[in-house]
């Protein structure tokens, strides 16, 4: 019987980052999200994986910039309020269905296993960081300006990451 683990998201974080005029990084993360493991053992080898996240809680710490990625030339959050992933197998990589925007992907991620402590309150936690990277127009996120000095507004490169902790469940 498979265990199951719920996110802990006061210890959790997703992040993006996505090159901006061909010469600065812009990072972001999102604020509002879920995730749940079930787990046949404590080593996550055959470990289905789901989350989701809230669409609208995008941040890159500029209101402007977050209206516009909310808004339909990005996340069209109103219409697609939710980007999910689900994932069949964790073997220091996971593959997985990514959805956004209402399209569907597969992509992998490689994933760094943490380990497993116990908290003082007695809560057995799991720890994991994983990393990938996406084409966001794969997703249909297509708005670009061109720049004078040649190149474009939004690389269509988009590098993923994040840290999660799980709580095991009794």
């Amino acid at each position: 019987m498979a265990t199951k683990w719920n996110l802990d998201p006061t210890h959790s974080e997703i992040t993006f980052k996505v090159k901006h005029m061909m010469i600065s990084n812009i990072k972001g993360n999102f604020t509002n999200f879920t995730a749940e493991i079930d787990a046949d053992d404590d080593t996550f080898a055959n470990a289905k994986t789901t989350a989701t996240i809230q669409t609208d809680s995008v941040s890159t710490h500029n209101a402007d910039r977050d209206t516009h990625l909310k808004s339909a030339e990005f996340f069209n959050a109103e219409a697609n309020p939710t980007i999910t992933f689900d994932s069949q197998a964790l073997n220091g990589a996971v593959t997985g269905n990514l959805t956004i925007n209402g399209i569907t992907k597969p992509i992998t991620l490689e994933v760094d296993f943490n380990g497993i402590n116990v908290d003082p309150w007695g809560n057995t936690k799991a720890g994991f960081s994983f990393e990938g990277k996406i084409n966001r127009k794969d997703f249909g996120l297509n708005w670009n300006a061109a720049l004078e000095a040649g190149g474009v507004m939004v690389s269509e490169d988009v590098k993923l990451a994040g840290d999660l902790q799980f709580v095991k469940q009794a």
